[in-house]
């Protein structure tokens, strides 16, 4: 054992027991962060607006702040763009975290001096949770892989920006700087499917020990290492332990990445995104990731099916319940105050409190009021693949409201890697699993006001086809598992023609 690998199960067991402390006392702890967020920030532009200076207590501050989505929040991070301090926290942010917006084109996501370090360290101890559970610590001795955006960034009124994963990038600490591929050079490369191939070059003779990156890409650079060296990935590198993903569910990938690999290896799932890193998977037994309650962030939640209402209950964490699905609503050191960020998620445990990505409130089917969800699909297409010994490379799902014949219908557009060998059985078991997880899908399929779904199976690469035609290839770029419009549908006809 290597001292770099005994330190780490040294650091490892000291930071779970750290970890433990406030997973344990997880009310406490988020009335702590609550209160350190508002006195801090009473003196800011926003602070001073709503009047941070008179609110005590949670429901002072839902009385006074109403909840924003990016949209409503920008006119602040306008003043911040523009160079003024002290607007939504003290201060200027370090970053901007730079994404694509909907209607206000780019967003720029503050991060802050405070708000940084936590999404370095909610990435360190998914690792380490992982080897004071297991007690393995070899690979840290391996090289390292992180399927990222480009680590150039740009400047702002003297505020650097660029992507979350790039800025990241710059935080690597120095004792895994040796470990840690793709190069600084291959990194910087902007056209994605150049830069994997770049990638496959350099890591191709290395010892890979963990991965990590979107299933759907990390598929990608899979499939071009086998092509370039004949091997499957476990024979290529024999020592990968762990792979770690986040932004998509793993599960319907789990066959076809065991079958690239030659064999299982363990996974942790995180759950970053710009605006806060907010849970890990913390246990190998357990597909919950632990929500972050000591990482700066206050969290409130409503339930998905009232959160258009015109005055939503508001759920505090010691009101939440196991299942439900709730739209995740942020207080954060960065300074997004009662933010929106579209997600859904689901409680699998309260004590500690564990929950899963359900899908985004912006992203479902409910045109014939059946109100069907990202995990509900992920979950048919799941069964499909197992029932039936077929794998997916990418897929989403969109209404069929006026087909030229018969009833109305969901249509599975599905990029197969192993196709089943009968797909109507196919859409048959998935339509099964849809009508047992929904019950209002349920209930229009029995009262025949909706028809069993309908796969379209697709050719190798069109979804690559498809983002690449909307300037959205690789990177932390997804599609959305379902939308309740037939915008990319519609477009990938033509790859199904072609």
């Amino acid at each position: 054992m290597s001292i770099k690998s005994f330190a780490a199960k040294l650091y490892a067991n000291w930071t779970r027991r750290q970890i433990d402390k406030w997973a344990n006392r997880p009310i406490e702890t988020q009335q702590k962060v609550f209160k350190s967020l508002v006195v801090k920030a009473k003196h800011t532009a926003f602070g001073k607006d709503h009047n941070f200076e008179d609110i005590s207590s949670p429901k002072d501050f839902a009385s006074q702040i109403p909840i924003r989505d990016y949209e409503a929040l920008k006119p602040y991070v306008d003043r911040i763009v523009e160079g003024e301090s002290d607007v939504l926290w003290p201060g200027k942010p370090l970053y901007f975290a730079k994404t694509s917006g909907t209607t206000s084109g780019a967003k720029f996501i503050p991060l802050t001096s405070d708000s940084m370090p936590t999404h370095i360290a909610a990435a360190r101890n998914a690792i380490l949770c992982y080897i004071a559970e297991t007690g393995r610590s070899s690979f840290v001795d391996g090289k390292m892989i992180f399927l990222q955006g480009s680590p150039e960034l740009s400047e702002k009124n003297g505020i650097k920006l660029g992507r979350l994963s790039g800025i990241v990038a710059h935080f690597v600490p120095s004792y895994l700087q040796k470990n840690r591929l793709p190069s600084w050079e291959v990194n910087c490369i902007e056209d994605w499917e150049t830069k994997v191939n770049a990638i496959v070059k350099e890591t191709i003779d290395q010892d890979m020990t963990i991965i990590s990156g979107i299933p759907s890409w990390v598929q990608t650079y899979f499939e071009k290492l086998i092509d370039a060296s004949g091997k499957p990935i476990g024979k290529l590198f024999t020592n990968l332990e762990l792979f770690i993903y986040g932004g998509l569910n793993y599960e319907p990938y789990r066959p076809k990445f065991e079958q690239l690999i030659g064999r299982p290896i363990n996974s942790i799932e995180l759950y970053p995104a710009s605006e806060g890193f907010f849970a890990f998977q913390d246990k190998q037994d357990d597909l919950g990731m632990l929500l972050q309650l000591d990482s700066g962030m206050f969290y409130e939640f409503i339930k998905s099916e009232e959160f258009f209402d015109d005055q939503p209950k508001i759920y505090s964490l010691d009101e939440v319940e196991l299942g439900q699905n709730y739209v995740l609503i942020i207080s954060t050191n960065a300074g997004l105050w009662r933010y929106n960020i579209g997600d859904t998620i689901q409680f699998t445990s309260l004590k500690p409190y564990k929950i899963k990505v359900s899908g985004r409130i912006k992203h479902f089917i409910s045109a014939f009021g059946e109100h069907v969800i990202g995990s509900e699909v992920e979950t048919a297409m799941q069964s499909g693949c197992a029932e039936h010994h077929s794998s997916i490379n990418e897929f989403t799902v969109a209404p069929q409201v006026n087909p030229k014949e018969g009833l109305p219908y969901h249509e599975w557009w599905i990029e197969f890697s192993k196709p089943p060998k009968d797909i109507e059985a196919f859409a048959q078991t998935v339509d099964e699993s849809l009508v047992q997880q929904n019950s209002y899908y349920k209930d229009l399929r029995v009262g025949k006001m909706l028809r069993k779904i309908v796969v379209r199976s697709l050719p190798e690469n069109s979804f690559n086809r498809y983002m690449k035609s909307i300037g959205k290839l690789g990177g932390q770029n997804k599609i959305p598992r379902l939308s309740d419009n037939r915008k990319i549908a519609d477009h990938l006809k033509t790859y199904l023609k072609s």
